[in-house]
């Protein structure tokens, strides 16, 4: 069974026990057993992973992962070094840089954002290589909904970044006055000029952490 290793096994205890997600385990078994999948299953939960309950300051929740070969590794809009930034977040790149004067860098993991408490969370965590939107419907989207409630239930502040109209769905699911929920455009070339370009959402999210007595999120991405 699934062992994120960290707060997450206990708080999610019941999901992974339910009807739902052992249907989804079954579904997944198959998929990675006869077609290839995206990402390694070892990084399926690599958002989790890498971002106890506890620690969690934003919330970025994206669609479904990257279906490039080598691309997904488990957080949301980020791909492995040596594999070049996607559109989507080459556009998130360039509002970091207008809005808190990001410096462009030669990858595009965000692995130290995940570390600072940013869960770079999927909707759906995995997909057939080649076809967007392959595993939707599966169960996943009852997991992470679950995900969200938990932190919806937590007393410390969180904020949630909901780009696009399949994030914003989950806006429903956030009724702690406690957090903060920003919302603008995905970040995709398609949409992006819609209200992403300009959002300040990495400021304003670092201004509300350092109101609520958190230390704000250092948005840069190492080259190294």
């Amino acid at each position: 069974m699934v062992n994120i290793g960290n707060s997450w096994d206990s708080i999610l205890a019941d999901e992974f026990k339910s009807p739902y997600y052992l249907q989804l385990r079954e579904f997944l078994k198959h998929e990675y057993s006869t077609q290839t999948i995206y990402p390694d299953m070892y990084d399926i939960f690599n958002a989790l992973k890498y971002t106890a309950y506890e620690d969690v300051k934003v919330v970025v929740i994206g669609q479904d992962p990257y279906h490039g070969e080598g691309q997904a590794h488990g957080l949301c809009f980020s791909v492995k070094r040596g594999i070049a930034p996607p559109p989507s977040l080459l556009n998130i790149f360039k509002e970091l840089q207008n809005d808190v004067g990001f410096r462009m860098p030669n990858n595009g993991e965000l692995t130290d954002w995940a570390k600072q408490g940013v869960l770079l969370l999927n909707t759906v965590l995995t997909v057939r290589a080649g076809q967007a939107n392959s595993h939707r419907g599966k169960g996943w989207e009852k997991l992470t909904d679950a995900v969200i409630r938990k932190l919806n239930d937590r007393d410390k502040p969180i904020v949630f970044m909901l780009w696009g109209r399949n994030a914003k769905e989950k806006q429903a699911l956030i009724t702690n006055s406690r957090h903060l929920v920003l919302t603008a455009a995905h970040p995709s070339p398609l949409s992006a000029y819609n209200g992403f370009f300009g959002c300040r959402h990495f400021s304003a999210a670092n201004e509300f952490l350092k109101y609520t007595g958190q230390q704000p999120i250092d948005w840069s991405v190492s080259d190294k």
